[in-house]
């Protein structure tokens, strides 16, 4: 998708949506000193645009009883079984996010679990059993330090 230049009121919208989603419209426009309506084409057009990408509830997979979080590191035997390896991972309902990265490994999935016992039951009876995968590397994540989306104050304006 090509880079899509925004100006400083599109990027002070963004500042307020990213850090609640759920921030009234009318409420923004106050902020930034605009109408709401201006605010709802802004917003529309950073959609179209795909600069949004919708807006998510987040849960705290701890409270569900999810305490284990890993982090794979897979490499696939014949890279041309990249995307049906995807695909295959797509259906392992513990995997959160999968990134196809440079380095040792081909692949990066963030998985969470309820347990350990859990977890190499996912990686023993669905991630090696998907044809391709030569190896894998586990990372167990002690403790999310911080996670945050993109810094919108490093956009460079029109």
């Amino acid at each position: 998708m090509p880079k899509v230049n925004i100006d400083a009121i599109d990027r002070k919208i963004l500042q307020y949506l990213i850090k609640n989603a759920r921030m009234p419209f009318l409420e923004i426009a106050r902020e930034c000193g605009i109408s709401g309506a201006a605010i709802h084409q802004r917003v529309k057009k950073l959609d179209d645009q795909g600069v949004i990408l919708g807006s998510r509830l987040e849960v705290d997979p701890k409270t569900l009883g999810f305490d284990v979080c890993a982090i794979i590191g897979i490499r696939v035997s014949d890279p041309s079984m990249n995307l049906d390896t995807v695909e295959a991972l797509r259906q392992v309902p513990e995997i959160v996010e999968c990134h196809f990265i440079t380095g040792q490994y081909n692949i990066l999935i963030k998985l969470y679990c309820v347990d350990n016992e859990h977890l190499m039951h996912t990686i023993f009876d669905h991630v090696l059993k998907i044809p391709g995968i030569s190896n894998t590397e586990t990372f167990i994540s002690l403790n999310e330090a911080f996670s945050r989306q993109v810094n919108v104050d490093n956009v460079i304006l029109e």
